[in-house]
């Protein structure tokens, strides 16, 4: 039951180590550019020593075997090793390009000027969010080596005061893991949250670590028993598992559930899921079955993913059942590139195969047209931090049109909120909502695939100014205030006639 695995570091990790690791999936040619990598990393650092006492280059070596341990990209892997070889060493940029690529040295100048994010006043803060931004819309891959720079530092917190260790792990936890989480890395994800947990909440960390501790020793034994029993019946089916495997909750993601339920720990069913990892779409339907034959649902708990995947594009089946002696397991049941996107996210888009080549990343995926969407919109018009976290940091939901359409929201937003997502208009001149065929009010909070149909009256040329105590999103509260604004301006132009000439 192991998670995250990529990210532990070994007692004797040094440069062999990583190149052996890139040996198991890039050619000779590929494995020579890190190791000439590596030696000019090492050269540039080479006076510099970590807050640990260890020499600076094992922080970019770390880094990249990160990297390699997920099979990425042999470039990214490189541009890990030489990320903060300009801003710590002076060396400028076009040595790099000169020596490793254009492609290499672009992606460690989109590294440097991301900068450092500190919370050092919100002017400041927002700036940096910005950069932040601007540089993954202009290149996904600097996200990426930022995240395994970022799982370095936080395992090395210890080394710094205590002031320090909360300030890098409270704008992880609330800046780096939720937009891991946008970006559908799941591992990064937990990786971000549970490194950070201890720091900003050590006794809600501690609390929720004895819970986790405690139910994995009672029920260890049973679901390894359960484990079996599902795989035999699977196989019995002619059904192949690629993998079945016990998934623990991430820390910080059992303590949010925790606070949901009121720390009831009884109604909580997925401490401990089961992963069923099959060979093809048709066999995830086809496991489901099975598992639902071997044991009864719990209603209300079957989730299509597949269907209707998630807005950070992650896909899987979920399903809790009542296994024998009446305990409570969920099951994930999913195919292999579905759990790589899961793992993954959009870091599998440079992920190299079996047979050595890296998939070629789509411009035209989600991630990147939301990126350059909050770039231009919530950025450019933020006022406060609050509103960044309303509208991208939460969890998020999605909703469908009447026609199939979706659309992406956080979570609770209501029917206002989602009818000017569809287009201002539609917000402007609403006047009721049907959620799944049923009449609502319009501060009703949307659930996670509901089917919203917007009703509106064409001759209706304001919102209501009720609306703004209720929306959830920037984007909704803008619009209905512009409206308000200009209703107010026109209302003042007819009262008071221009001045004649």
């Amino acid at each position: 039951m192991k998670r995250g695995w990529f990210f532990e570091i070994p007692k004797n990790l040094d440069a062999n180590l990583l190149f052996k690791e890139l040996k198991t999936y890039c050619s000779p040619s590929d494995v020579e550019r890190a190791v000439l990598a590596y030696d000019y990393a090492a050269e540039a650092h080479k006076d510099k020593k970590r807050y640990s006492g260890e020499p600076y280059i094992t922080h970019p070596l770390t880094a990249a075997y990160f990297l390699a341990k997920m099979h990425i990209d042999i470039n990214i892997v490189i541009a890990g090793l030489l990320h903060d070889v300009p801003e710590d060493a002076g060396i400028p940029l076009e040595e790099i390009a000169k020596n490793f690529g254009d492609d290499i040295a672009g992606m460690i100048k989109g590294i440097t000027k991301l900068g450092k994010l500190k919370y050092r006043g919100l002017e400041r803060y927002i700036e940096n969010l910005r950069k932040m931004f601007l540089a993954m819309a202009e290149d996904m891959r600097v996200m990426i080596i930022k995240f395994a720079d970022r799982i370095h530092n936080l395992k090395t917190l210890e080394f710094h005061t205590p002031a320090k260790q909360y300030r890098i792990a409270k704008e992880s936890l609330e800046i780096y893991a939720p937009i891991a989480n946008r970006l559908g890395m799941g591992e990064f994800k937990g990786a971000l949250e549970d490194l950070s947990f201890p720091y900003v909440y050590p006794e809600e960390y501690a609390r929720v670590k004895k819970i986790r501790d405690n139910f994995i020793s009672e029920s260890e034994e049973y679901l390894e028993q359960t484990m079996e029993t599902a795989k035999k019946e699977l196989a019995k089916n002619n059904i192949q598992t690629i993998d079945v495997h016990g998934r623990k909750k991430q820390l910080y993601s059992l303590y949010q559930k925790c606070l949901a339920k009121n720390w009831m720990v009884d109604q909580i069913y997925d401490i401990v899921a089961l992963r069923v990892v099959v060979k093809d779409l048709g066999d995830c339907y086809a496991a489901l079955g099975i598992i639902h034959k071997l044991w009864r649902p719990l209603k209300g708990r079957i989730k299509d993913y597949i269907a209707q995947p998630k807005p950070n594009g992650y896909q899987s089946l979920h399903t809790t059942v009542f296994c024998d002696d009446g305990k409570i397991v969920e099951f994930q049941i999913r195919t292999p590139e579905m759990h790589d996107e899961a793992e993954y996210g959009i870091a599998a888009h440079w992920h190299y195969d079996e047979k050595g080549k890296a998939k070629i990343p789509n411009r035209d995926i989600p991630w990147a047209k939301e990126l350059a969407k909050i770039q231009k919109e919530i950025l450019n018009n933020m006022s406060d931090l609050e509103n960044l976290k309303l509208d991208f940091f939460q969890n998020r939901i999605f909703i469908f049109t009447p026609v199939g359409d979706v659309i992406d929201l956080p979570e609770n937003a209501t029917p206002v909120d989602f009818a000017y997502q569809i287009h201002t208009d539609v917000g402007n001149k609403c006047i009721g909502a049907k959620i799944n065929d049923q009449m609502v009010s319009l501060d009703t909070p949307l659930k996670n695939g509901d089917v919203v149909e917007i009703l509106v009256d064409r001759t209706r040329k304001n919102p209501n100014s009720d609306w703004l105590e209720f929306v959830k999103t920037n984007s909704a509260k803008t619009k209905i205030k512009e409206a308000l604004n200009n209703n107010k301006t026109n209302w003042l132009k007819k009262l008071i006639p221009p001045l004649k000439k």
